[in-house]
This record gives C-alpha cells, structure tokens and sequence, in this order.
C-alpha cells in the first residue's frame, strides 16, 4: 500500500522572468507533520501551493492524495484545508457564528454537527459564545484552524500559522497538531521559528527557490558536518558578539537565558 501523501518531482515555477521554484522533489508520508524552512522569498509558499493543487506548475510531474496535481487539481482542493498567515473573520459574530457561517458559504452539509466537532476538537467549546474580535491570537489562529478542519480534510496546509503569537498559545497550538497527525492527517506548514521545526517529523529548508536539505533535523545537522553548542547564564551578549567575530562560526542565537551557537567546523 502506498504510504505516500505527496510525492512530486522537478516542479518548476516561474512568475514573469523569475524562476521562483527550481526542480523541487519531495515526498511527504501520510500522517507527517512537514515543516518548511527558508527566507522570505525562497519558495517555500509556491512549493507548497504546487503540491497542494493550488497552482499548476510549469514543469514537473507529481501527485497529491493520489491525484495528479496538473489534471485533478479541483478534486485535490476538496481534500485539503488551507490556514493562511492571516486569517479573516467577522469580528461582530461569536467564534459559533463564524464556523456555521463559513460551513454555509461551502455548502457544507450537517453543518451544526460538523461546527460541534470543530469545536470541540480544537478546545472552544467554552468561548464558542465570544465574539471573535475579543479573541486573543491564539484563539484566533484555533478558531481558524478550526474553520479549516469544517469539511474534514486529510491534508492541512498551514502558512506561518503562529506568526505573531505569544509561546503559550505556539506550543498550545502545536500539541493540537500532533494531535492531528496522530489521526492520520498530513500536515505541510511554513515558518520562521527553529523551536516549531524541531517539533516537525521532517523538514525541507529552501532558498532561491531550490531545495537545499530535507529529512529529519538530525539527519540535516549530520549531512552538513555542523557542531551545535549551548551554553546559559550571564554575559551573553558579550560573549555572542566575540563569537561571530571568529571566521569558523556559523549562526549565533541568544534565546532568552539559553544561548546557541552553530560553529561551521570540520569534524577531525
């Protein structure tokens, strides 16, 4: 039985003159939380869309959920959930309200049974009743995660889903997507954060619009021969500052009382 969820090869994408993705090939298990890494502009978005069915790619071949991601886009649309960055609500309705008013603008049917389980599943039961311009961020981005899951797809694409959002609520938010998975549902989500990467079960790292490495963190760190070192306590201002002044440092991080460095040394 094929295991796979998404598995696509040399996608290519352009927008005008720009060759925004370059020969991208990846294959995603069912039920894998895939996170996906880079600077703005590198792709990530695009690869992700392609893969998804949301735009069709110049170049390529590749399925999705057992769909060919060029003729069966409209079906592969059907399956998939989709959380942007920034989601738009109707902050004069109650987080209910929302749901059954999205579950309506689909179509959707059984549509109070289907706004229960969201509900429920993504833990708004108790404020099903505030309205949404109350909320907090972390209760926005449940309450849209939540809008995602009405229609109970089985794969769920997540652009920077915890932008902006206090570590509480990321963490929070996180356990829900094991959670997920752990029912069998794909997950592809793009961020900027190196703690949410490490809670994914692989992660692809993009730039001008290539894939550089993808696998599980410790797979990636081990192929590029990279020495990670921690250290806590006072002065790490000072000493991060004489640490990138040496040429064989690579990244330096100070993360609030925990300090990271990532030395670009060859292992004897």
């Amino acid at each position: 039985m094929n295991n796979l969820c998404i598995d696509v090869k040399n996608l290519n994408k352009h927008f005008g003159e720009h060759h925004v993705v370059k020969d991208f090939s990846l294959q995603v298990a069912k039920g894998e939380i895939y996170g996906f890494l880079g600077p703005n502009g590198s792709g990530k978005t695009t690869s992700i869309r392609m893969m998804c069915g949301l735009i069709t790619p110049d170049s390529g071949e590749g399925t999705c959920l057992g769909m060919d991601i060029f003729t069966q886009r409209e079906k592969i649309k059907k399956k998939i959930g989709y959380m942007t960055q920034y989601f738009s609500m109707w902050g004069n309705l109650t987080i209910r309200e929302n749901l059954l008013f999205i579950a309506r603008l689909y179509s959707l049917d059984q549509r109070r049974d289907r706004v229960e389980r969201a509900l429920s599943e993504l833990g708004l039961t108790a404020r099903q009743h505030q309205l949404a311009k109350e909320l907090s961020g972390g209760w926005k981005q449940r309450m849209a995660l939540a809008a995602c899951m009405l229609h109970e797809p089985v794969l769920l694409f997540l652009d920077e889903p915890t932008a902006g959002v206090d570590p509480k609520a990321r963490r929070e938010f996180w356990q829900m997507l094991h959670q997920l998975s752990d029912r069998g549902i794909s997950i592809l989500v793009s961020t900027h954060y190196m703690d949410e990467a490490e809670r994914c079960h692989k992660v692809a790292y993009l730039s001008y619009g290539r894939l550089l490495a993808n696998g599980t963190i410790a797979s990636i760190i081990a192929s590029q021969n990279l020495i990670t070192m921690r250290t806590s306590g006072a002065g790490l201002t000072l000493l991060e500052s004489q640490l990138q002044r040496l040429p064989d440092i690579e990244q330096t991080v100070i993360l609030a009382i925990s300090f990271i460095l990532h030395p670009e040394m060859k292992r004897s």
